[in-house]
């Protein structure tokens, strides 16, 4: 069993107590290496959430099967008839109750000696390589445990089929199927990367009610994780220390609170305990005020600079050097920081970082350990391709002018051409789970056809330059 004592010391939580027998499941990994299929190779719709509430890995098999079948002969339009709003909602229901019940920082401890921990990064709604991903690392059982890093919507046609059926991994193996929150499960993200719309488009007059429920699922995501003791997984990476200090009490009513400030002092790294304790129940992460680290933890990226900067380029979070990273390392104990969140678009645009052409980089090798980012959606973007923005000079241009401006004033926003990335995921095994093991893979061509649910030729090209504006501030 994993560990089910809560750390008070600095160090991330450890998992909540089991959910009850009438979702949780144990899972021999004999059978589940996933070169099994359903028994039955007709979909059978629509869908029905079991009355006892017990999922099994034959119900499992049969979702994956039927979202398959769906995405390649129905419209988006049907989709309703192969998941009602009321199985949605009991589904969304379920894994949203035990996704809230985790800390910020989920401790996957106590594996056992055959056990592997399997690490997934950005898959973007690209549904048919998630599937291929799973049968491929083997289904997530009692000795293979799954950590995902986040971003599983937008941009791709398929993120809600991939959301939900990654939601029902987490109710059957809710402690071998972890699911971290990246940046794009927001509000901001969503209404311009796709997501909203792709609901809308499946669920009609219901869509607004579909998407809403989504939002609060994601509100319930935790932000990171740290595996065997030696492992620490976030989207975006690291996260500043958010010192406060009570401020002079307002006059008048004798109950008013007392107002808090930052103190503006140079940029330090947070802690742990500091992530524990931090308000991740936000729609967008803000990027002012008292509660940063989420945002942090979210949109922070690599640096090949020593220090700890703002992320200007993208104008929320960090930029982190490898002295930060062999600090955070050295100070938790840790060997290995797994962060995904920059896919080939996004290093395209990084000099001295290397290309996610292999759906892998290892960017920092500092003397405690090793920086990784990871991506898991191969030949991405699905619809929007290669950007070309282009400075005076000729350089890429990132800045915050080009993510406001029109296409027509930057006509080369997009192209036919996509980067034809691979897609990878990371094996640890015992004893220490610390060696990465590197799985890079093609993706599942050919892909059904489908219209895609945003303008992937006028939207800025990557969610490094943000409406910062339109993003909203919650302290």
């Amino acid at each position: 069993m994993l560990s089910e004592s809560p750390s008070d010391s600095g160090e991330c939580s450890a998992n909540p107590p089991p959910p009850d027998e009438s979702t949780a499941a144990t899972v021999d990994c004999s059978n589940m290496n996933g070169n099994t299929s359903p028994s039955s190779q007709q979909a059978q719709i629509p869908l029905a959430w079991p009355h006892d509430g017990k999922l099994s890995i034959q119900w499992i098999e049969h979702l994956m099967f039927t979202f398959d079948w769906s995405s390649k002969n129905l419209p988006p339009s049907d989709f309703p008839s192969v998941l009602p709003v009321d199985v949605f909602d009991t589904w969304v229901l379920t894994a949203s109750k035990i996704l809230h019940k985790e800390p910020n920082c989920v401790r996957i401890d106590a594996l056992q000696p055959d056990s592997t921990v399997v690490v997934v990064g950005d898959v973007h709604g690209q549904l048919h390589d998630v599937l291929f991903l799973l049968k491929d690392a083997g289904f997530p059982c009692e000795n293979r445990v799954f950590v995902f890093n986040g971003d599983y919507v937008d941009r791709g046609a398929w993120g809600l089929e991939t959301f939900l059926l990654l939601l029902a991994w987490k109710v059957f193996l809710p402690q071998r199927v972890y699911l971290l929150r990246g940046n794009h499960e927001s509000k901001y993200c969503t209404s311009v990367y796709g997501f909203e719309k792709e609901v809308l488009a499946k669920y009609g007059d219901k869509g607004k009610h579909v998407y809403r429920k989504c939002l609060g699922c994601f509100e319930g995501l935790p932000l990171a994780s740290i595996i065997a003791g030696n492992v620490y997984t976030a989207h975006g990476g690291l996260f500043r220390s958010v010192s406060i200090t009570p401020s002079r009490r307002s006059k008048g009513k004798k109950n008013r609170r007392i107002s808090l400030s930052i103190e503006d002092n140079s940029l330090s790294l947070g802690s742990l305990e500091e992530l524990s304790k931090a308000r991740r129940s936000v729609l967008d992460p803000p990027w002012e005020g008292l509660n940063l680290i989420p945002g942090d933890v979210l949109w922070s990226d690599p640096s090949m600079k020593d220090g700890l900067s703002p992320n200007k380029e993208r104008g929320i979070g960090l930029l982190w050097g490898p002295d930060c990273t062999e600090d955070f390392l050295k100070k938790f104990d840790l060997k290995l920081i797994i962060r995904s969140h920059e896919g080939p678009d996004a290093r395209e645009k990084r000099p001295g970082l290397a290309g996610m052409d292999n759906g892998y980089t290892i960017d920092h090798e500092v003397g405690s350990g090793k920086l990784i980012t990871l991506f898991s959606a191969p030949d991405y973007p699905q619809f929007q391709s290669r950007a070309n923005l282009t400075g005076e000079n000729g350089s890429p241009c990132i800045c915050v002018t080009c993510a406001s401006t029109l296409l027509a004033d930057h006509p080369s926003h997009a192209t036919e051409e996509r980067y034809r990335n691979k897609g990878a995921y990371i094996i640890l095994r015992p004893p220490n789970f610390d060696v990465p093991d590197f799985h890079s893979f093609e993706a599942v061509t050919p892909r059904p056809e489908v219209k895609p649910y945003y303008d992937f030729e006028d939207v800025i090209d990557s969610d490094e330059e943000l409406d910062l504006a339109s993003m909203e501030t919650t302290a």
